[in-house]
């Protein structure tokens, strides 16, 4: 698997969810399901199908998770200080006359629209990797594309 870009606070974040899943977890849903095979009949117990999807889903995850940490580049901010758009950098942009938006550029697992992380796989991520402040950036996005100016990198 390559490596996958994670900012400190990202890696920090995962570890905590692979503890708590290794740690609380597997054994909540233990817990369901040996109540739920106590509870008699197993062919029409739906807890305990319920039980049993929960546990292959948390089995997946801490596999998922275990694989995604050992093969993690953490960035950290010396990376940052090169003057050109990195993963880890946040880049304040503006398209036309709209007002300037800031965006942190982070790895697929970090990545969340919703609170400005986009990640450096996604068209708009990649076009703006590698420019300076004040380059127009073409971006070849699904909807169109779009120009937009880079004004601050931090």
């Amino acid at each position: 698997m390559p490596s996958s870009y994670l900012t400190r606070e990202g890696f920090d974040k995962l570890e905590q969810e692979l503890e708590h899943l290794r740690n609380e977890k597997r054994s909540e849903v233990a817990r369901r399901l040996q109540e739920a095979m106590e509870d008699g009949e197993l062919i029409e117990n739906a807890e305990y199908e319920d039980a049993k999807n929960e546990q292959a889903f948390v089995e997946g995850r801490i596999k998922d998770l275990e694989l995604l940490l050992a093969n993690a580049q953490i960035i950290d901010d010396e990376d940052n200080q090169r003057g050109t758009v990195q993963v880890g950098s946040k880049v304040t942009i503006k398209e036309g006359d709209g007002a300037p938006e800031t965006y942190m550029i982070v790895g697929p697992a970090e990545a969340d629209p919703k609170r400005a992380r986009i990640s450096n796989e996604s068209p708009f991520g990649r076009a703006l990797l590698n420019h300076k402040k004040g380059d127009k950036v073409k971006v070849e996005a699904p909807g169109g594309a779009f120009t937009v100016q880079i004004v601050k990198i931090e």
